[in-house]
């Protein structure tokens, strides 16, 4: 590949004037890289769509919602929300699978300068009480299944307006769905600060209990404006240097959703990347291969989100060959790397599309890199490079930049970069010095600027494009009486890159199976926590001079016992 190509047009693309001029200004006392002539609020992105009132904009099943319904729908949500009392600067929550409500609270919220706090649709009453606690929304939007987890806990219920969505016979002081979109009104007239928090997204955490991460109205939009450069520079580039042009005009996009709209992988990086291009977004009850097929041949999807192994599940599938996947451009996912087999795969084998990848966090309002086409067939094994509002480094155990192609942890800064972690200011600035964030990715950068990730200093499970840490999994399997010592730690899975693992040592006069372990755990963990492969150890596990577990150890030991 013509490399040299890249750097022209990625200088020629942010040169002053140019559309993605970029600018340091700085922000909570540090410098940090911007687009120019990026929006100052994600108010100002849904505003903007209201051009597309006439094109269908929300598909689930057999329902289609145009841009026109979405935003007489947002207004009267945001009418309702301020006549209830619900202030710029407060919170309101969605908790409920991928249905179009999820994404018309959402526009609703963030349009007035509330912040929306995502609550994963997998947690537990404990997780559920957890996180409504920690951010007292004033309104938890949620449909039927996350309303019986959080009347488990009546005294965290207590604190919020409850709205359920498609439920008949909503339980007495719960608010049904329709009351909300039968308010009415316009859009109220507010003005959003662009380090306001636009939504509050939960990691698992890393000392037993989920952080909160503040993404900004200015993150959001710096990452949106970086995926559209993304687009821009690897096709132009492309064009450069094989004389190959792109569509012009580009068609409107179709994105089918197949991942959690409370991630940035579908959120920020999906839907808001399509809504911007007054695009169709097409959502899922839940993720199955065939459905997805069934999908991109009847609404002419033209990408698909979701994490590589769905990816992976497309081109197995026995109905592959005979669905109609030509109106497909990019294949790929985000969250979790592409194996490089996985993008010869689908470049070799479907004929329009071409490989796609983002490397990203929550912590960055989603992607820190993306590489598509020619250029991730030539690199497989690279997420690609730093988009242009983001400085990369990566450094050594004392924060000194190490040299150019060495392994490092990756540190980068940023408009992206999150404000930090809600109510847990040590954590904050443990994970954040000077505006970089630790990215916890051990990584290389080659002489164009490109990313290689090469291991993980977290300690962390990365399973299936999921975060699990393994300290939050560890503190849920104490709380069994019968353990002495428990470590966990991540194995290879054939089909989720990892899965979950744990070394356990019982009490003396104690007994516990495997499955005994996992239905206590499921009383305090999402099932994605739950550990698959448990093994009962009669010693105490290894530990090194300072009296840590030896992980890698037990890891390297216990992982080849590992069944797919």
């Amino acid at each position: 590949m013509h490399y040299e190509a890249l750097k022209q047009v990625w200088g020629a693309l942010t040169a002053p004037g140019a559309p993605f001029e970029v600018e340091t200004i700085e922000v909570r006392g540090v410098p940090i890289r911007q687009f120019k002539a990026a929006p100052p609020s994600v108010r100002d992105l849904w505003l903007s769509t209201a051009q597309f009132a006439d094109r269908d904009y929300l598909v689930y099943q057999d329902e289609r919602i145009t841009y026109g319904e979405a935003h007489r729908r947002t207004a009267a949500i945001a009418s309702w929300l301020m006549d209830q009392g619900v202030k710029p600067g407060e919170r309101i929550a969605i908790a409920m699978r991928n249905y179009p409500e999820w994404l018309l609270a959402y526009w609703a919220a963030v349009s007035i300068g509330v912040a929306v706090v995502g609550m994963n649709a997998w947690w537990v009453a404990d997780e559920v009480e957890y996180a409504l606690n920690d951010s007292e929304p004033k309104v938890v939007f949620c449909d039927h299944e996350r309303l019986e987890r959080i009347m488990e806990r009546p005294a965290a219920a207590a604190r919020s307006q409850l709205v359920v969505t498609r439920m008949e016979s909503p339980p007495a002081g719960v608010i049904p769905w329709s009351r909300v979109i039968a308010h009415g009104g316009a859009m109220p007239d507010v003005k959003v600060d662009p380090d306001d928090d636009a939504c509050i997204f939960y990691t698992s955490g890393t000392t037993g209990s989920p952080k909160g991460a503040q993404l900004t109205h200015r993150g959001c939009i710096n990452n949106l404006m970086n995926m559209g450069f993304s687009g821009q520079v690897q096709a132009l580039a492309t064009q450069k240097s094989t004389g190959v042009a792109p569509p012009d005009p580009p068609p409107t996009p179709v994105a089918l959703l197949t991942t959690p709209l409370f991630h940035v992988t579908a959120n920020n990086c999906g839907a808001y990347a399509v809504t911007a291009a007054g695009g169709r977004l097409i959502l899922m009850y839940r993720w199955d291969p065939g459905e997805a097929l069934r999908l991109i041949e009847r609404e002419k999807v033209t990408s698909m989100s979701g994490v590589p192994v769905m990816s992976r599940e497309i081109l197995a599938h026995p109905d592959f060959a005979k669905t109609d996947t030509s109106s497909l451009m990019t294949l790929g996912g985000g969250g979790a790397q592409l194996q490089p087999d996985l993008v010869k795969k689908i470049d070799a084998e479907v004929a329009t599309a071409r490989p796609n990848t983002g490397y990203g966090m929550t912590e960055t309002c989603g992607i820190i890199t993306a590489v598509a086409g020619d250029f991730f067939v030539d690199r497989p094994e690279s997420v690609g490079p730093a988009m242009p509002t983001f400085e990369a480094k990566c450094v050594d155990d004392d924060g000194k930049e190490v040299p150019q192609g060495q392994p490092g942890e990756l540190w980068v800064r940023g408009a992206s970069v999150i404000k930090g972690y809600l109510n847990r200011a040590e954590a904050t600035a443990e994970s954040i010095t000077d505006g970089w964030l630790h990215t916890g990715d051990v990584a290389k950068i080659d002489e164009d600027g490109f990313i290689y990730i090469v291991d993980r200093k977290k300690d962390m499970v990365l399973r299936g494009g999921e975060n699990v840490y393994c300290a939050e999994v560890e503190v849920a399997i104490h709380h069994h009486p019968a353990i002495a010592e428990c470590c966990v730690f991540g194995v290879p899975d054939p089909r989720l890159g990892e899965d979950v693992a744990a070394a356990v040592v019982l009490r003396e006069g104690h007994h516990l199976t495997a499955d005994e372990l996992r239905a206590h755990c499921a009383d305090h963990l999402a099932r994605h926590k739950i550990p698959r492969h448990i093994w009962f150890l009669t010693e105490s596990l290894p530990r090194n001079a300072n009296g840590k577990f030896l992980k890698r150890e037990l890891r390297e030991k216990l992982a080849s016992l590992a069944t797919a």
